[in-house]
């Protein structure tokens, strides 16, 4: 059956008809285009198509469209204007991506968990982000790059 919703994404509302069944990730990567909504797992394990509904991590693979409540938030609603959020900066800055398929599911997850947790252990670090896989092993680089986050944004 087809329903028309409107969605709250990265701070623009989004009208669209959709078959019950489409996932958030369907909508998001699809039709609407969002290319930083990854499907890899299809089956909220991996992290790859994490986006943020109202600030908390949620796997958009999982998530009936028709029951995304709240501010969506991509990859690409990080960013304003011409500028990269910190924790984007701190990615590039300490190399913790190289394929860079799992990277907008890791920056996503960070940003929630940095916004809960400013002054986080390496331990907490670890078990927030165990949600998210990063295929090629970059995870002594990604947890710099949170370390160099949470600086950017404590110093703000």
């Amino acid at each position: 059956m087809k329903r028309e919703i409107t969605l709250n994404i990265n701070r623009e509302l989004e009208t669209l008809t959709i078959d019950d069944a489409d996932t958030l990730l369907e909508v998001l990567s699809e039709r609407l285009k969002l290319w930083s909504v990854r499907e890899s797992c299809g089956v909220g394990v991996c992290g790859s198509c994490t986006v943020l509904v109202d600030g908390q991590p949620v796997s958009s693979c999982l998530l009936l469209a028709t029951r995304a409540a709240g501010e969506i938030t991509t990859l690409e609603g990080l960013q304003t204007g011409s500028s990269l959020h910190e924790i984007q900066q701190a990615f590039i800055e300490e190399r913790a991506l190289q394929c860079a398929y799992c990277t907008p599911g890791f920056v996503l997850t960070v940003k929630a968990f940095l916004e809960q947790n400013r002054n986080p252990s390496d331990q907490e670090i670890r078990e927030y982000l165990a949600g998210n896989l990063c295929r090629c092993a970059g995870y002594a680089d990604i947890i710099r790059a949170v370390r160099s986050a949470q600086a950017k944004i404590n110093s703000r």
